[in-house]
């Protein structure tokens, strides 16, 4: 289906069209939030709310961009929303984290983690990697996860993340620069 006809009948409300639009979309909403929150009951609870998003929002979609443009946009904020909460959780437990000794704490726990994409062999590789790529600012998570996990070109990151092209180059350079020295770290306190 035609993404004019695609978005004209999901505007009309038409249920064919809600469920061409989760064949379509579906996997790249659950891969992109699985990538970036790395929990699947997370990602999968977060890839339903993106389509109800959608389908709730659909008329309000002005066409600036493309479709999938705009389900990214939603699936990273999203997702992004879900990190929030996550790590305002997580700061409610500092009682626990205080009273826990130094060489728990130099010594992170890599936390067991299947993303759909990886290789069998590659998956302790992986999981460090995506360890690492958690710890990265919000905007470097992004845009390094959509363009080397999602495969984006620079162009279409900018488009997601309502940034410019110049913007969304010094946030993978810096991306690149953090992992360098994350996993210089991991790899130095864990040999």
């Amino acid at each position: 289906m035609e993404e004019v006809h695609l978005i004209k009948s999901l505007q009309n409300g038409d249920e064919n069209a809600y469920r061409i639009a989760i064949e379509l979309y579906g996997n790249m909403v659950y891969h992109t939030s699985l990538s970036i929150i790395q929990n699947t009951e997370d990602a999968q609870d977060i890839s339903q709310d993106v389509f109800v998003e959608v389908f709730q929002s659909i008329g309000k979609f002005e066409q600036k961009s493309s479709l999938k443009t705009w389900i990214y946009r939603i699936t990273v904020t999203k997702t992004l929303d879900e990190v929030k909460r996550a790590k305002s959780k997580k700061r409610g437990s500092l009682f626990t984290r205080v009273f826990k000794n130094k060489e728990e704490r130099s010594i992170p726990d890599i936390p067991h983690f299947d993303h759909p994409g990886v290789q069998l062999e590659q998956k302790e590789t992986a999981a460090i990697l995506f360890f690492a790529i958690e710890k990265l600012p919000d905007k470097q998570r992004i845009a390094f996860t959509l363009h080397k996990v999602e495969q984006l070109s620079y162009q279409e990151i900018a488009d997601i993340m309502k940034l410019s092209l110049s913007s969304v180059e010094s946030l993978l350079f810096r991306a690149k620069k953090n992992l360098q020295l994350l996993l210089e770290t991991y790899y130095t306190e864990n040999k």
